[in-house]
């Protein structure tokens, strides 16, 4: 679990009892430093008398005064940056609006739960990484002189999380994500380098054909070991509307002698959906020459069925904000049913990603899901450690 020590939260709770609740299970997981406010507006006069921001909003909707909804809004606007918990009495369908809202804003929710609050569903939401990220940019820590110098240096590198089909525990192929292994700082994650790159057409694609480089050598290497994978590898919007660049796809895949049927490409449907027509002829294209296609973090953009039905797509990726904590959501399980009889219509594989909980992996299995990609699975991982990942692992799943 997290260190939450030198944490500081801020609870936001019109019912006193509530507040004297929730500060005994924060105390239990080893918080120290604890405020309390009744509604939104003192909440907002507790910050502005404190020298230091809380780290931690935890954050009641119904109250006086000035509702929970108001105060996130409130907490936008002065830019207060923060990790925030709902807390909320009413049904799940009006928390997951409120972390809709919320990610639209650029809030970082970790999570939203019902009353009474528990340890054990307190201590989860704390515990681990932020199920709703904001979308708004981040700053990047590098300059692009020294992302540009990195790629020239191979330092930019794949780590693979494997996915594997519910129904078996059997890996059926890996995600390629990137790591820049900084001669400085170590590992450093997209969310550190990834916007800066994108703001830059002609670095975004010399960084995706440096990847598309280690992820061909090392289908090559698995495939000669009698590891018959696919590998798929995320493409950017930007990027996919390029057609010289596409072409440069083609043919590295042609020269390199792996068979475009072992890479699928990502795109998202958002994507996808700003130039519909260049973007079916692309991926009519794609399709022509055997590569296969997904469409990444379904459920986020505006795709119409009608739009999908056209698409020569062969997979179809869930986001994770569908899919962690379904099992007690009666309205996802809804959403995922129809996404999941809908892509088995259009004969394409569903991939649920975000997969965390073993009972999540159960209302997956049961809905006739295919595919999972999460944490409960693994984590990203380098090309050498999947083999030995496999022998260890493929037992537990299988178990799952």
């Amino acid at each position: 679990m997290t260190d939450l020590t030198n944490k500081r939260v801020l609870i936001v709770d019109d019912s006193a009892l509530h507040r004297m609740h929730a500060e005994s299970l924060l105390k239990k997981m080893g918080v120290t430093e604890i405020l309390q406010a009744g509604n939104g507006i003192e909440a907002l006069d507790v910050m502005n008398a404190s020298p230091y921001l809380p780290d931690i909003l935890l954050v009641d909707l119904e109250m006086p005064g000035m509702d929970g909804i108001e105060l996130l809004q409130q907490v936008m606007q002065r830019n207060l940056r923060m990790e925030v918990v709902i807390v909320s009495s009413r049904e799940n369908a009006l928390l997951t609006t409120v972390e809709a809202m919320s990610q639209t804003l650029g809030i970082a929710i970790l999570g939203a739960l019902q009353k009474p609050l528990t340890l054990e569903r307190l201590a989860g939401v704390l515990g681990q990484e932020k199920l709703v990220v904001g979308t708004a940019p981040k700053a990047s820590a590098y300059s692009l002189d020294a992302i540009t110098r990195a790629i020239d240096d191979h330092e930019f590198v794949c780590h693979y999380q494997p996915k594997v089909t519910l129904a078996t525990g059997v890996i059926k192929g890996v995600e390629a994500l990137a790591r820049w292994q900084h001669p400085r700082d170590g590992i450093v994650y997209p969310d550190r380098f990834i916007d800066a790159i994108e703001r830059h057409g002609a670095i975004m694609q010399r960084f995706t054909l440096a990847l598309l480089d280690q992820v061909l050598a090392q289908l090559k290497y698995w495939h000669s070991g009698g590891l018959s994978l696919t590998v798929s590898l995320n493409i950017s919007a930007q990027s996919f509307a390029d057609a010289r660049f596409v072409n440069q796809i083609i043919k590295k895949v042609e020269d390199s002698g792996v068979e475009p049927r072992h890479l699928i490409l990502e795109v998202t449907e958002t994507a996808i959906m700003t130039d519909i027509g260049a973007s079916l002829g692309t991926l009519a294209r794609l399709r022509l020459k055997g590569f296969g296609l997904s469409i990444d973090d379904y459920g986020t953009g505006f795709a119409s069925m009608q739009q999908l039905s056209r698409i020569p797509a062969t997979e179809l990726k869930i986001d994770r904000i569908f899919v962690h904590g379904c099992h007690q959501r009666q309205h996802l399980i809804i959403m995922l049913e129809s996404a999941i009889q809908m892509a088995e219509k259009l004969q394409l594989s569903v991939v649920a990603e975000g997969v965390e909980l073993t009972e999540d992996w159960q209302k997956l299995k049961a809905m006739g899901c295919e595919l999972a990609q999460g944490y409960l699975i693994a984590k990203a991982m380098p090309g050498d450690q999947l083999l030995p990942w496999i022998k260890t692992e493929s037992k537990r799943l299988r178990a799952l």
